[in-house]
């Protein structure tokens, strides 16, 4: 519904500058992007709900300066949720969104990226996923990040995990098992860290987990760090703040592949996916699953 300032609501928030290009190569306008998180809203809440979040905003586009934001900016919509976080010593307000209302209302503030923790608000110190970031070095073919994603699944298989795979919406994947809230942060780490080393081990001529550029040269950076406390991860089906509206988008292991490239998953093809495919991610919300006894021996007894 368009208003006499020209602005718009949608999802009962109130849209400024509807028409304003965020993504001038595609053209793609605040208003566009308020019906992307319309079309995906389904798939993506129950990953994002409840999640203290970190912000890449671009007020005026992704052609122009963007930033980092984690606490909540004063008048921020009421339609977004708050959560308490302690940081130093002292508590900090983060932005929550648990409805497509309150992502209707970070496309307002300028949110091109919705990063999430790995717990939710209401146990903050028991994470319930691991998450391993594939991140390839510049000229590392798609068909490695593939094998490397594989060879995660695999690892997190043989300890008995089950786990799931996403694009980052950069030129990497990202590997997500699912977790009982039992673990420590710590102790999350500490396995993604293992898990890691092991592939390391196995193939340092492709993996490393090193972020330093002069190492990484045709290689894979396998980062465990997204377990720390307060790191977060893209969520799924979030845009990116980068050339041609690029989306992180969740995929069936079967799917995974040549015919899969990151380049494909963007806010203009993401819809039509999301209507014609089943949810690649159902059932992991009903995984039970942790990083029991039985899981480490296994994993330290094959020599992670």
């Amino acid at each position: 519904m368009a208003r006499d300032d020209g602005s718009t609501e949608f999802e009962g928030v109130r849209l400024t500058h509807p028409d304003r290009v965020l993504y001038p190569g595609q053209g793609i306008t605040k208003r566009e992007l308020a019906e992307y998180y319309a079309a995906v809203a389904g798939r993506m809440l129950p990953h994002v709900r409840g999640r203290p979040l970190t912000l890449v905003r671009c007020p005026s586009g992704r052609q122009t300066e963007c930033f980092y934001q984690r606490k909540a900016p004063e008048g921020t919509s009421r339609a977004l949720g708050r959560v308490k976080v302690p940081v130093e010593g002292k508590e900090e307000t983060y932005l929550v969104a648990d409805s497509l209302a309150a992502l209707v209302a970070l496309v307002q503030i300028g949110v091109l990226e919705i990063h999430v923790w790995g717990a939710r608000r209401d146990r903050l110190d028991r994470p319930d996923r691991v998450v391993l970031d594939l991140d390839p070095a510049e000229g590392v073919p798609w068909s490695e990040v593939v094998e490397a994603a594989r060879v995660a699944r695999d690892r997190l298989a043989d300890v008995g995990l089950r786990s799931w795979v996403k694009t980052t919406g950069g030129k990497g994947l990202h590997v997500v098992a699912p977790l009982a809230r039992r673990s420590t942060w710590e102790e999350v780490r500490e396995f993604a860290r293992e898990v890691a080393e092991a592939m390391v081990r196995d193939g340092p001529e492709r993996f490393l987990t090193r972020a330093s550029k002069e190492e990484r040269a045709g290689k894979i950076y396998v980062d465990y760090v997204r377990n720390a406390w307060s790191a977060s991860a893209v969520a799924p089906y979030s845009t990116r703040s980068r050339p041609g509206a690029p989306v992180s988008f969740p995929l069936a292991w079967d799917e995974l592949g040549e015919d899969a490239r990151p380049e494909d998953f963007t806010v203009r093809t993401v819809p039509g996916r999301v209507r014609s495919r089943p949810d690649p991610w159902a059932g992991m919300a009903e995984t039970r699953q942790g990083l029991t006894r039985d899981v480490w021996k296994k994993l330290r007894g094959r020599g992670a």
